[in-house]
């Protein structure tokens, strides 16, 4: 950055302010997961727009997962991890570590970042205030939960405080089970209930492209309305079909628009939010 003038800086910000207003004191929900979250630059540099968001009067609300490092615990205490149709089996064992690491390690982790970076910010899990209500979704997955409510006030009550709302995906039943969330669905969801401005899913992947082979044929803008002649014309196909369909979710339930970025470019979220460029695949209502 050293090599920008002052002159250069100035209108940078001046160029971001219409887009600063557009934002201000709306709630924007970010989903961290993936390569982003374990790569310690890019963790940085996803940090640093989120403090950055924040302390222009953007309302964050963070949504992580985590799965790789759930993976790692359960290797090291001999747990294989056993997946049908991309869902983590979840026995008692298992839930007992989504549990540790989620509302512990990652959480934590995040939490302490955001705070030396120079925000604030209060941990919660769904489990917090019953704020993410579930129920099994299927037998043979175990402790993983469909949700079935999602209870806004808790979030609500810590950024009124002046913090950025940091949530692990858990979720819990009127009996006191605990269940492991798909955090790409508890996101949408969070983001539908709380009417948020819009959602953006940091992934590893830049986008939606017409040909996977190439980088150029990403597509910038999706509505909902044409999602089902891209799915069924295969551009949407595979591990892309349930990310899309939580964006269109998302956007039936509430939110303004949803964005998924490559969280591996250093500053996507800036770039995404605050800039004409933008980098990765919108969904509007249409």
């Amino acid at each position: 950055m050293d090599h920008i003038s002052n002159a250069q800086r100035a209108k940078i910000l001046v160029h971001a302010l219409p887009y600063i207003q557009e934002y201000t004191g709306k709630i924007v929900v970010i989903k961290y997961g993936g390569n982003a979250m374990i790569n310690e630059k890019l963790k940085d540099s996803v940090i640093r727009d989120i403090v950055l968001l924040s302390l222009i009067g953007v309302k964050v609300v963070l949504v992580h997962g985590g799965g790789p490092e759930i993976t790692e615990l359960l290797n090291k205490i001999g747990k294989k991890s056993e997946f049908v149709n991309g869902l983590r089996v979840t026995d008692e064992e298992t839930i007992d570590v989504v549990q540790m690491v989620l509302a512990g390690k990652v959480n934590k982790t995040l939490v302490n970042l955001i705070e030396t970076r120079g925000g604030s910010a209060m941990g919660l899990s769904g489990v917090d205030g019953q704020m993410i209500e579930a129920v099994a979704k299927d037998e043979k997955l175990g402790f993983v939960g469909e949700i079935t409510n999602v209870n806004v006030q808790p979030i609500l009550d810590v950024i009124e405080k002046g913090y950025i709302p940091v949530i692990s995906t858990l979720a819990c039943d009127k009996k006191g089970n605990i269940y492991n969330i798909n955090a790409d669905t508890a996101a949408a969801k969070i983001a539908g209930s709380l009417g948020a401005e819009s959602l953006i899913s940091l992934t590893d992947i830049s986008g939606v492209m017409r040909d996977m082979n190439d980088p150029n044929s990403l597509i910038d803008t999706i509505k909902c309305s044409e999602m089902p002649q891209l799915l069924a014309d295969g551009v949407i196909s595979g591990g892309m079909i349930p990310k899309t369909k939580c964006c269109t979710d998302a956007i039936e339930w509430g939110v303004n628009r949803v964005f998924i970025i490559d969280g591996t470019i250093p500053h996507a979220i800036l770039i995404e939010m605050l800039t004409n460029e933008g980098i990765g695949t919108m969904f509007t209502k249409g």
